[in-house]
């Protein structure tokens, strides 16, 4: 049975703020010596993630060296692009918080799909563990949720195959542009230790109802019927759900 910890927040400032609090606040207490693994995802609410957290690291004075960056999905654009997930963490988060290079592995999103997927994979493997599935485990993994109930670049109307596909990263054409990116799949996210949902903005009320129910078929709803607990932080203005219950 999955657990779903929904906490609400009056807007997405506070929602930012404590998420990326919460964050830092895990972090004091990992070793040096670890290696802590973490994917980041894209879109507004990330944005604000970024802008907050660098600030508050800053202030704290934070490191984050035991941090290895990876991605939860990106565009297959140039990393330059202002479509590039990477490129928006790189200027937000990575740049000002002097993030070496050997702590981030980002898609290349300049490579075919296949390719880039292959290679992420490969190089999330040499540093994360993994459990008796195969699956590298990740200690904590950001995504966002989209009006459809997509979380990464997870979207309606795939095949089952699809979706029980145990590869780490995969490509996939988006209904939504830049059509073609490379994403986590479900068995990799669902892997992962801990799963944070920033479900943030209007018009995703019914996606989000949709998915807290047992018979959600969303992207996220299938995701937190494959997890055993899942944090979703949201702005939006939801009533009448089974929140907190067993999905």
């Amino acid at each position: 049975m999955s657990h779903i910890d929904l906490r609400s927040f009056q807007d997405d400032r506070t929602l930012a703020t404590t998420v990326a609090e919460q964050w830092l606040n895990e972090l004091t207490g990992v070793s040096p010596s670890k290696s802590y693994c973490l994917a980041l995802s894209g879109g507004r609410i990330a944005r604000r993630l970024f802008e907050v957290a660098t600030k508050l690291a800053k202030g704290r004075r934070m490191t984050l060296d035991s941090v290895h960056f990876f991605w939860g999905d990106e565009r297959c654009v140039p990393p330059n692009d202002p479509e590039s997930n990477f490129g928006m963490a790189h200027q937000l988060l990575l740049l000002p918080l002097n993030i070496s290079s050997d702590r981030t592995h980002p898609v290349r999103g300049e490579l075919p799909p296949k390719t880039a997927a292959i290679e992420a994979e490969v190089e999330m493997r040499q540093i994360a563990p993994t459990n008796l599935d195969g699956q590298p485990v990740l200690d904590l993994i950001f995504l966002g949720m989209g009006e459809d109930g997509h979380v990464a670049s997870l979207f309606p109307g795939e095949t089952e195959a699809a979706i029980e596909d145990v590869a780490v990263y995969r490509p996939v054409v988006a209904a939504k542009p830049p059509p073609n990116r490379v994403t986590l799949s479900y068995r990799a996210i669902a892997a992962a230790r801990q799963v944070w949902i920033l479900a943030s903005g209007a018009g995703k009320e019914e996606a989000l109802r949709r998915s807290l129910t047992p018979e959600g078929q969303t992207p996220l709803a299938r995701l937190l019927k494959l997890r055993p607990s899942t944090i979703i932080f949201t702005d939006i203005n939801f009533r009448g759900s089974s929140m907190g219950q067993p999905a």
